[in-house]
């Protein structure tokens, strides 16, 4: 009688535990879906200021006047940034990007090349800390819903210490949203820019020409100027929307699976608590009849 108590004691446990995963899957997936709406607007934006960009820099002389497009011909010191999440109960969502920058920290330091860390989130914080890396830029609390205030103050922080030479090249590593069962681990070289917009195919004198027809006021290098450190900004808040959704659809599939296991183990819990009780019906049904034989 214990042992059914016991499995019936486990069965109500279980089905709490469904519960509870059942409503982080709602409440993921509501999430989700506010995060991926705000990505597809962004998008668009993004690619055409990349185009503009590089309209703009294809007119423009003297390009290395710009420290962010300068591409330095020696790399001593390498930013390494992880974007993470704040909470966990999200599969394999963390480890992944966390698993990829320390490989790309060995690969750096086996080329001799300083490796500085810059993360965002508790659980990337968490454990770098707890692997006894030093990190030289910790940003925490944003990932839930992050606001371009939030790139912007993230980017200023990896701008300044590449403009004072701290860093020679930025590496950004987040989770690239493609549907909520499949997020892709993605590296970006984001510091230098000079690979994107200088080193494009060239331009003659007579598309320059041709390229004439557009008027820059005040004039192509003060645009370029405004607009690179901007396009740092929309290039990590974009990473940190696509980290974000990916995070909250790594969680909902999590949950489900959770959910439909915790299922299974009802289901299974059931059948044994049926066989205990089908197991004690028999046996008391053997001690009435053996009770029975004795007084005959």
């Amino acid at each position: 009688m214990a042992k059914i108590k016991d499995i019936a004691r486990r069965i109500s446990s279980v089905k709490n535990t469904r519960k509870t995963t059942k409503a982080m899957e709602m409440v993921a997936g509501a999430r989700l879906r506010r995060a991926q709406s705000r990505i597809e607007a962004l998008r668009p934006y993004a690619e055409r200021m990349m185009e503009l960009m590089q309209e703009v820099s294809r007119v423009t002389e003297h390009t290395s006047q710009f420290p962010l497009l300068e591409v330095r011909d020696e790399i001593r010191t390498v930013a390494i940034v992880l974007l993470t999440g704040d909470r966990g109960l999200a599969g394999a969502f963390n480890a992944n990007i966390i698993r990829h920058g320390l490989l790309l920290a060995d690969e750096m330091q086996t080329q001799g090349r300083e490796v500085k860390w810059f993360v965002v989130g508790k659980r990337g914080i968490g454990t770098m800390r707890f692997r006894g890396m030093e990190i030289k830029e910790s940003i925490q609390g944003i990932t839930d819903r992050p606001k371009y205030t939030d790139a912007e103050d993230m980017a200023h922080r990896i701008v300044s210490a590449y403009i004072n030479g701290e860093v020679d090249q930025v590496h950004l590593i987040y989770n690239h949203f493609r549907s909520a069962v499949e997020q892709t681990v993605t590296e970006e070289i984001i510091l230098p820019l000079g690979k994107e917009l200088v080193e494009t195919v060239p331009v003659t004198e007579e598309e320059r020409k041709l390229q004439g027809d557009f008027l820059y006021e005040p004039d192509s290098a003060s645009i370029l100027s405004d607009l690179l450190p901007n396009y740092v900004d929309t290039g990590i808040y974009r990473a940190l929307l696509e980290s974000t959704a990916s995070e909250h659809g790594a969680r909902m599939t999590a949950m489900r699976n959770a959910s439909e296991a915790a299922e299974e183990m009802v289901d299974k819990l059931t059948l044994d608590m049926n066989k205990a009780r089908q197991a004690a019906i028999t046996q008391e049904i053997l001690e009435v009849v053996g009770g029975a034989e004795a007084l005959a």
